[in-house]
């Protein structure tokens, strides 16, 4: 059995997501059929992303892989907060770029920049798809500003001091999707805040710029900046149309930030969101991992230490709305996993050329079994924990056929295709690292052959020491050497 490619087959009508604004699990009916237009909020790069931002952007990137996997194409817009983002995430204190420049001694683009490659960087790792459309802030200044005048005509927006505030009290609607009523929401307490707001619960679309902030553009009102908020709802119109399909980020970003987007966009005429789906957090200890409680591990410091396949493997065994907790001991796990799905795929793909031409139905069955429940965890709002389960099922069918002797090519490439379409293709796990690049080149294979009959005459002469030497040599470097009953064999 071959799996057919996502380009070959027809939309699944069969998808079942988690709507944040519905409350409850629905049936995926995009807006045109077969194409889906996704956004997700994406990172404010002033500093290194840790485990929290991989748990969002695995768990939308396996979203995204499953929706192409069923036949959907997809345009994936994730954009990058480069300004307007304040350190208190409302509208009092400095822009985070900014400070982080001041630190740095550089420029708020070189800040931009550099955290921006290193994102990248780190995504690469994790094997994460490049975005469809990666939109900048900064770049979008005029959408921005269009936008707002949308509302200012409109009389749900107003200046003040040469800021301008989205009014919350002309929208009724503002809370729809968190559930939080205006009048239970706190009004705050700066007095500066209400004297310059008509409420304290307005939030900004454009701030004036204090004298010595760095980052300012022209406008109607002032020389100043955008709000956080306003960017999205801009640039998500911008790039996917109104009334797009999936909106996603992370839960902290239910309240405020993606109901000021709702509010923005259908204040001033536009339908938005379709569906909205948040993932959960990782926590530390119980605590959720973030940089303003200092708990977090930046993803660098995670790949000093675990390969990033066993990161993303770690992030997808769990599911996209349930909380991923943190420590060695769910590492340990995870590596353990991964490991052995890894090794039965490598094994399946040694044994594939020599593999004799013949059939073995029972197996092809329970390879058929595990590929539809693998399919059916994600056609369940992308239950990857189910998925991974599939995949550890059929891991257990294929080992149980290898041990028993000689398997048929039929089967065998039954099993890679499984391996490498629903692991690979849409989980995404078995990216090559570039040590396993390095391993696949002709010059390691011949040496590791060199060694391995050293070894063989060493044992077939009873010097043992000398052959377990070689061994765990082998081992100090990660080569690990097996015997089996067609001979030794070696894997990292």
């Amino acid at each position: 059995m071959t799996l057919p490619p996502s380009s070959t087959r027809q939309p699944d009508p069969e998808i079942y997501l988690y709507d944040t604004m519905q409350r409850q699990k629905v049936r995926f009916v995009p807006s045109v059929p077969g194409r889906v237009g996704m956004y997700l909020c994406g990172p404010t790069v002033y500093s290194d992303a840790h485990l929290g931002h991989a748990k969002k952007e695995v768990a939308f990137d396996v979203i995204r892989r499953t929706l192409l996997h069923f036949g959907y194409q997809v345009r994936y817009v994730t954009n990058v907060t480069d300004v307007g983002h304040l350190q208190n995430d409302a509208d009092e204190g400095e822009d985070k770029l900014q400070a982080r420049a001041r630190l740095e001694q550089l420029e708020p683009m070189e800040v931009a920049d550099k955290y921006f490659w290193s994102f990248v960087s780190d995504m690469d790792a994790l094997n994460v798809l490049k975005p469809s459309i990666n939109p900048r802030a900064t770049g979008h200044i005029p959408e921005q500003i269009a936008l707002i005048e949308e509302l200012i005509a409109r009389g749900h927006a107003y200046e003040s001091n040469g800021s301008v505030y989205f009014d919350v009290r002309s929208w009724p609607e503002y809370g729809k999707l968190s559930g939080r009523r205006l009048d239970d929401q706190e009004e705050g307490t700066r007095e500066a805040v209400r004297e310059e707001k008509r409420d304290p619960r307005d939030f900004a679309l454009w701030k004036k710029a204090e004298p010595g902030h760095l980052m300012r553009w022209d406008s109607p009102w002032s020389v100043g900046f955008p709000g956080w908020h306003i960017e999205c709802s801009a640039m998500s119109l911008k790039y996917l149309g109104e009334g797009f399909d999936i909106h996603g980020g992370g839960l902290d970003l239910q309240f405020p930030h993606h109901e000021a987007e709702i509010a923005q966009a259908e204040a001033a005429g536009h339908p938005f969101a379709r569906y909205w789906l948040h993932n959960n957090m990782v926590t530390v200890n119980g605590e959720k991992m973030s940089k303003s409680k200092g708990n977090f591990t930046t993803l660098k410091e995670l790949f000093a230490q675990h390969d990033p396949m066993v990161v993303r493997f770690l992030l997808v065994s769990s599911h996209y709305r349930s909380v991923t907790e943190f420590s060695d001991a769910a590492f340990e796990s995870a590596r353990s996993g991964y490991r052995r799905l890894t090794e039965a795929l490598h094994e399946v793909e040694r044994r594939l050329p020599a593999a004799p031409e013949r059939d073995d139905p029972a197996l092809r069955a329970k390879i058929a079994t595990h590929v539809a429940e693998f399919e059916n965890a994600l056609r369940d709002d992308f239950n990857t924990p189910r998925a991974v389960a599939a995949l550890f099922g059929l891991t257990t069918d294929v080992n149980a056929a290898l041990n028993a002797g000689e398997v048929g090519r039929e089967a065998l490439t039954a099993a890679r295709d499984a391996y490498r379409t629903l692991g690979g293709d849409v989980l995404g796990l078995f990216a090559k690292s570039a040590a396993e690049r390095q391993d696949d080149t002709p010059l390691v294979s011949a040496l590791m052959d060199l060694v391995l009959q050293a070894r063989q005459h060493y044992r077939l002469n009873k010097q043992y020491a000398q052959a377990d030497a070689l061994r765990d040599t082998l081992a100090q470097v990660g080569v690990t050497v097996e015997d089996t009953r067609e001979g030794p064999r070696w894997r990292r």
